[in-house]
């Protein structure tokens, strides 16, 4: 070969003789050799990488000025691409595809606060500088354009490295089982090796199946490949397949498939009743967390001190609004912000409790409707200091990326994860407090004092201490509560109102003063509400809740779980 036509990287090896040549050179020569390997696979992987970027590059720039009825054949384009083109599609489908007017460049931008927008080259994912709008023009899509470019995509992810990428490329294509979506899966089928996506694979050609094809035998094959799944469009295929005509005739012919086809859609049914059971159940005990933490300080301060704190709320409120502030002052670590603001909300909201004890409540022991109306009017003038500061719109507190989406459990059932957290947090928290009331010297003082003030009094305990203290852990723990709630809803200066009559009657329901009680109650009246509201609405479920307490009061004034001995008194 001449050493024009040699090609740009160019490997020659001849042979030695190794014996003749100490270890040192072998090794030196063996090295080189193997170095020069690696050159040539790398080159050759950049070159093929920069071809790919370029094909892409001319595809997308028939996006400039194209018409909307002309988007469609340069969406198939993007196909040949492979997973170098799925930023873009994906970026054109959430409709953040744009062309810089300036140099007509393809590129995805995303909205800032300044009103600006970041941009980032569609291909090559190179940041480059902030645009105003007027600089750029949107790529347009229509719902037709928007499902081509789902079906692309999951082309596209089906022949992925990660299989969860293949899973959901499966199920996005079981929303559109068109021939060509049918022939890749069956194709797919030959070279998958992961159980769940071959088990879907094999559930999307079934239910083809089931559309296409007369054949008994085939048909009940494809039933019994579909029995037990939860996949929606499983239940709806059965439920074509067993629908009928307006004379009442069954549009399936055969008896034998119709028959096998109503077995299965019976036990599907099973299956989801149960499921919607446990998600009712779910979302029960989630309300009920929110209750116990919002109840557990007012239960405190009930049972120690019989103080009817109406300012409750606003105490939530507060520990809300420091969550805010937090996630103010860490706007690059929003997701370690909800960590800073728990104990940041526990030590704001119970110093504002201690100093409404050590200000107001102090001197009007002994007289509970004074305390009702002083605190009330504490809770106004929390209210409207709020709105001062923060003006009277509702805040929006960002929830971490660990916080968000959700467990799927199964088509049907899902545990979102902000309200998984905030149930197993409203649980540590009232176990903590429990070893603080049982295991150290102010839970003491706090059981000593909610028995006997008196004789407490009597043997040096500091009960003006005990109190202060006491109403600024209830406080505190209500601060907490404000964080949890932040992740659930927006954040306003009535925050608090909502939930207050709910915890006077968690409180009182499950025995005023004692936090098992509390528990109980919280989870019981969350649960109660969840499977009352899908039948009577919301307001009826909570007046029917609010009706059954005060005969059950009737019945049990002291509640559930009634103090004992001294403290009963």
């Amino acid at each position: 070969m001449r050493e024009a036509e040699r090609p740009l990287v160019f490997l020659r090896f001849k042979f030695i003789d190794f014996r003749r040549l100490n270890g040192g050179i072998v090794v030196t020569y063996l090295v080189k050799r193997f170095l020069a390997l690696m050159l040539l696979v790398f080159s050759v992987g950049s070159l093929a990488t920069a071809v790919a970027e370029t094909d892409l590059r001319q595809i997308s720039q028939q996006l400039v000025g194209a018409k909307l009825k002309a988007l469609p054949a340069i969406v198939e384009q993007f196909e040949t691409g492979g997973e170098e083109a799925l930023p873009l599609l994906d970026a054109m489908l959430n409709g953040r595809l744009f062309v810089r007017k300036s140099d007509k460049l393809i590129v995805i931008a995303e909205r800032q606060q300044d009103g600006d927008y970041a941009l980032v080259d569609a291909l090559s994912a190179e940041s480059l500088s902030p645009s105003p709008k007027k600089r750029l023009k949107k790529v347009k899509v229509n719902n037709r354009l928007r499902v081509q470019l789902r079906e692309v995509i999951a082309r596209i992810t089906l022949s992925s490295d990660d299989p969860d990428i293949r899973e959901s490329a499966v199920r996005n294509m079981l929303n559109k089982m068109s021939d060509r979506n049918i022939a890749m899966l069956a194709q797919a089928k030959k070279v998958e090796t992961d159980s769940t996506v071959m088990a879907l694979i094999d559930l999307a050609l079934a239910i083809n199946v089931l559309k296409t094809t007369d054949v008994q035998a085939e048909r009940l094959t494809a039933l019994e490949a579909i029995d037990g799944s939860l996949e929606p469009i499983v239940f709806n295929t059965l439920s074509a397949l067993l629908a009928q005509d307006d004379a009442g005739n069954n549009l399936e012919a055969d008896t034998a498939v119709r028959a096998k086809a109503l077995k299965i859609k019976d036990r599907i049914q099973q299956k989801i009743d149960f499921y919607e059971l446990m998600e009712k159940l779910f979302f029960g005990l989630s309300l009920g967390s929110v209750l116990l933490l919002i109840a557990t300080g007012l239960a405190i301060t009930f049972g120690v001190m019989g103080v009817i704190n109406m300012a409750h709320g606003e105490l939530i409120m507060i520990g809300a609004y420091t969550a805010y502030v937090v996630q103010l002052l860490m706007p690059n670590s929003l997701e370690y912000s909800i960590l800073v603001a728990i104990p940041m909300a526990f030590l704001v909201a119970g110093t504002v409790g201690v100093l409404i004890e050590r200000c107001v409540i102090r001197f009007l022991h002994g007289r509970p409707l004074e305390t009702l109306l002083a605190t009330f009017g504490i809770s106004l003038i929390l209210q409207q200091t709020v709105r001062s500061i923060f003006s009277p719109l509702n805040r929006q507190v960002s929830s971490p990326s660990w916080l968000s989406g959700s467990l799927d459990i199964n088509p049907i059932f899902s545990l979102t994860y902000n309200r998984l957290y905030i149930l197993l947090f409203a649980l540590l928290v009232f176990f903590i407090l429990q070893l603080v009331l049982k295991r150290t010297s102010l839970g003491l003082n706090v059981r000593a004092v909610s028995q006997n003030r008196s004789m407490a009094k009597a043997i040096g305990i500091r009960t003006e201490w005990v109190d202060a203290m006491t109403f600024g852990l209830g406080s505190g723990i209500a601060g907490i509560a404000g964080v949890a709630l932040s992740q659930l809803t927006n954040v306003g200066p009535n925050l608090g109102q909502a939930y207050i009559i709910d915890s006077f009657m968690v409180v009182v329901f499950g025995g005023v003063g004692n936090l098992w009680g509390t528990l109980v109650g919280g989870f019981s009246l969350g649960i109660l509400n969840k499977f009352l509201e899908p039948v009577t609405g919301a307001v009826l479920a909570n007046i029917i809740i609010l009706v059954s307490i005060i005969l059950f009061i009737q019945k049990r004034p002291r509640g559930l779980f009634p103090q004992k001995g001294r403290a009963a008194g």
